[in-house]
């Protein structure tokens, strides 16, 4: 039996939902992205995890505007 594993972990955190902006409001990740990661190496993973505080910092300042 083989097993695949992914040294990094999806940053979904179980809210679903597209916006608006059409980013997750759990992960701020795109519907590309989210169908992508499967099949993106750890480097590629990284660099979008690296995005993603910025992307949630630009709904949180919009939401109180």
């Amino acid at each position: 039996m083989t097993s695949s594993f992914s040294a990094v972990l999806s940053p979904c955190i179980g809210l679903c939902r597209l916006g608006a902006d059409g980013l997750c409001e759990g992960c701020r990740r795109s519907a590309a992205e989210i169908a992508a990661w499967s099949r993106m190496g750890d480097e590629q993973r990284l660099r979008l995890l690296q995005e993603l505080p910025a992307r949630a910092a630009a709904a949180t300042s919009l939401e109180g505007s």
